[in-house]
This record gives C-alpha cells, sequence and structure tokens, in this order.
C-alpha cells in the first residue's frame, strides 16, 4: 500500500491552502483532550475551525503526562483559556481489559503483546473527574482558566457535560 492517494488529496488541498503565516495560537482559547478515535471530529463538533483550538489526543481521550505538557503550553504560550477535557461513548480502552486488548493486538501482530502496557478505564465518568480534577489542580494551570468534562456520543453526535 502506498500513500499516493494521501499525497494527491494533499496537493488538492494545498491549492487552496489558506493559513500560511498563521500564528499557531488558539484564536477560540480552547485545548481538547480527546480519543483517537476516528469518530469524532473536534473541531467540527463543536462549531470550531482551523486554527480555533489546540487539540490533543490518545487512546480514551485521558489526561496524561503528555496531554499535561500539552495544556501548560497551551495556556501560557497559545492563549488557551477553555480546556475540555472529552472522551466518548463505545471506546475500546473502556470496554476491553487490558488482557482483551493484548490478545486482540497479539492476534493481529502474530507475536506476543502481553509485555504491552495499554491502560484500560474501568469507569469512564470516575476517570473524567479524576482527569478534569489532574488539570484544575495543576501548579501552572491558572484558576482562571475553565476546565469541563465532557462525554461525546458517538452515536448523535452530542456532547454532555459531566464536570
Amino acid at each position: 500500500m502506498s500513500f499516493d492517494d494521501l499525497l494527491a488529496a494533499n496537493r488538492e488541498f494545498a491549492a487552496s491552502f489558506d493559513l500560511a503565516g498563521f500564528d499557531g495560537v488558539a484564536h477560540a482559547g480552547v485545548a481538547i483532550v480527546t480519543c483517537m478515535d476516528s469518530r469524532i471530529d473536534p473541531l467540527r463538533m463543536l462549531g470550531l475551525k482551523a486554527g480555533d483550538a489546540k487539540i490533543f489526543r490518545n487512546p480514551g481521550g485521558r489526561v496524561t503526562p503528555q496531554a499535561l505538557e500539552a495544556l501548560v503550553l497551551g495556556v501560557h504560550l497559545l492563549k488557551v483559556e477553555r480546556v475540555l477535557v472529552v472522551p466518548h461513548t463505545r471506546c475500546a480502552v473502556a470496554s476491553n481489559t487490558e488482557a482483551e486488548l493484548r490478545e486482540k493486538v497479539g492476534a493481529s501482530a502474530g507475536i506476543d503483546a502481553s509485555w504491552q502496557p495499554f491502560p484500560v478505564v474501568l469507569d469512564q465518568v470516575a476517570a473524567l473527574g479524576e482527569d478534569v480534577q489532574k488539570v484544575r489542580s495543576h501548579p501552572l494551570v491558572p484558576d482562571s482558566i475553565e476546565v469541563g468534562g465532557f462525554l461525546y456520543d458517538v452515536d448523535t453526535g452530542l456532547l454532555e457535560q459531566r464536570y
């Protein structure tokens, strides 16, 4: 499999590219931590456009040390004023055990994957509360930053604020 189709699409994209010289700040003052799931379109689900938000994606949409690093940089250097933490329904890391994920990956890879960590989420709502608190209590995230925890429904497209 080659990348020809994607490179062709990129040339079409570049033909009308209008972000040259963009300053890289979050023009809507928004940062989003969400899952890598392709059913999530972070900008469109919030009525935003390119350049409006900083987006950090990982399995489960968790606030990891790397996500916190990105948020601190966003708050202090990229004009982020609001942070949304957004896991979603029917997430693989919330609906499988770590053993099940290791087994599935191992079967796909054709080798033992029992050594690979796959942090799972046993209770999405509780984990979301913990993640929101991680951001709110971080010493480099000022109290003036609004932090909310939301659950995205992949079947309706709706966000529900939980924290």
